[in-house]
């Protein structure tokens, strides 16, 4: 790699970075910004993820999903943007089309969560109906991450609705 690269590849970094941060602030215009100058200096499928996961927090959710496909073309392996497609369906109400995208998050190589597809599919099973297929997918969120509040919760709610 060559120093215009590795300048690239740093300033890329350091506006990914400072969107973030502005994204936990709440201040999703500016995170927008910033990612898309992170992308046009170097394209990663972080950047791209993240990107939609700024669009999601507007309703943007077809924006966001284009995104994830574009961050999925850059690194297939990459495990968060399939559970996010996958998470962006579900607030669509498209429930079977959110199922497949929850499969390939849970088997990508490079991928920090599990816990989340998992839960996430709990969500659509629960959502249709099937609580048990929902509490198995809660107990396999919570094999991952023992500490995953959402899904002790889940979980607790459903066996409390079953007894």
């Amino acid at each position: 790699m060559n120093e215009s690269e590795n300048y690239y590849r740093s300033e890329a970094l350091r506006y990914f970075q400072e969107a973030y941060e502005k994204q936990m602030k709440g201040e999703v215009d500016e995170a927008i910004g910033l990612y898309r100058k992170s992308l046009e200096l170097h394209s990663t499928a972080e950047a791209h993820t993240f990107l939609g996961w700024a669009y999601s927090f507007k309703g943007r959710f077809d924006d966001a999903i284009d995104e994830c496909r574009k961050a999925i073309a850059a690194d297939p392996d990459f495990g968060n943007p399939y559970n996010d497609i996958g998470a962006y369906l579900i607030e669509k109400g498209k429930l079977d089309d959110a199922i497949p995208w929850f499969e390939k998050a849970m088997i990508a190589k490079r991928y920090d969560s599990y816990c989340f597809p998992h839960y996430n599919l709990g969500r659509v099973w629960e959502k249709k109906g099937d609580w048990v297929k929902a509490m198995e997918c809660y107990r396999n969120a919570l094999q991952n991450n023992p500490q995953y509040t959402l899904a002790k919760s889940a979980l607790s709610r459903l066996q409390g609705l079953l007894n």
